[in-house]
């Protein structure tokens, strides 16, 4: 059976999903699957090009992909999908996965270990007798992790990192954690890493960190392929949108609602609001206020409800304090362009 039909039909994946499964499939069989110099990774982005007009450059020195797919649609049990795809086919088994901030990188740690409520691989018969183990920015530091890799040839690895944590780690030019020697395997990880030659990048939620330090410094783990993930493929600079150049795969937010995949907004508004009596700096802050009001509104709501019911309160919280905290940042540049 067609392996992008297998995983399709056992993790329930949806049109997107399935689409940039293909894409996926299309790449690993297009190009040269091991480490290449710059002449070879040029030569493939010629391969992808034929085959996706979209990809104007990689951006990279080694092979890199964007899936551009709208919030709501499914990213993590898309990368779920390409880890079991390339582990199953015997492209990879070690992975390194990327979160923007702790909020996520706790999601993805539990969505990859077995047996909790949301783990991904549930149905794949490969990893149920050979389940995953999960590497995170706690527990790689033992060395247990890697001295175990030399029993288990066949093991699935996943490494999962809180990019925040490593910008915040580099400021100054200073190293990363990562980067320091381990007692346990005489190298630091993140050169035991770089020596893989099986490695590959996972990116989630790429726009919010694409070009920080901690990036740069991951950079030089020179892995396999890159692949990221995101909703808004583009990064800001000087004040205007930079477009993502290795866009594979793109579903938007239009196309999701269409589908049915995500809720259709609602959309909030004052009773006799006359905006005419506002300068668009004014209106601007105003609108922003309501929305931030509507968010805290809707926290009271849930911790209501969450008391009543005896439900759980911490994972709404979270999403929530995020989406204000993004909502405020994004007030403060709004606010300092107008003036």
């Amino acid at each position: 059976m067609d392996r992008v039909k297998q995983l399709a039909a056992r993790m329930s994946l949806r049109k997107p999903q399935v689409e940039s499964l293909n894409c996926l499939d299309k790449v690993a069989k297009l190009v040269e699957w091991e480490k290449k110099d710059e002449q070879a990774v040029m030569e493939d982005l010629r391969k992808v090009q034929a085959q996706f007009p979209s990809v104007e450059a990689f951006e990279r020195d080694f092979l890199s992909l964007c899936f551009a797919l709208a919030t709501g649609v499914g990213k993590t049990r898309l990368m779920g999908a390409f880890i079991a795809y390339l582990y199953t086919e015997g492209k990879s088994r070690n992975f390194f996965v990327l979160a923007p901030n702790l909020t996520i990188y706790r999601k993805l740690i539990a969505d990859f270990t077995p047996g909790t409520k949301k783990y991904v691989f549930k149905g794949i018969p490969e990893l149920e007798s050979n389940q995953p183990r999960v590497i995170t920015g706690e527990n790689y530091a033992d060395g247990i992790d890697v001295l175990n890799n030399n029993l288990f040839d066949n093991e699935l690895h996943i490494n999962i990192f809180n990019v925040s944590k490593i910008n915040t780690e580099v400021r100054g030019g200073k190293s990363p954690k990562i980067k320091r020697l381990n007692e346990w395997i005489g190298e630091s990880y993140f050169d035991y890493l770089a020596s893989l030659d099986d490695l590959v990048l996972l990116m989630d939620e790429s726009h919010r960190y694409r070009a920080t330090a901690g990036v740069r410094v991951l950079n030089e783990l020179k892995p396999l392929i890159g692949l990221e993930f995101t909703a808004t493929p583009q990064t800001e600079s000087n004040g205007k949108a930079v477009p993502f150049q290795n866009i594979i795969y793109q579903y938007s937010l239009h196309e999701a609602l269409r589908d049915g995949y995500v809720k259709e907004p609602v959309v909030a508004t004052r009773e006799n609001f006359e905006s005419e009596l506002y300068a668009e700096a004014e209106l601007e802050k105003v609108k922003i206020e309501d929305g931030l009001f509507i968010h805290e509104n809707t926290k009271t709501e849930l911790a209501v409800y969450a008391k009543q019911a005896g439900a759980r309160l911490l994972s709404h919280l979270c999403y929530l304090s995020l989406k204000i905290s993004n909502m405020q940042s994004c007030s403060k540049r709004c606010l300092s362009r107008k003036k």
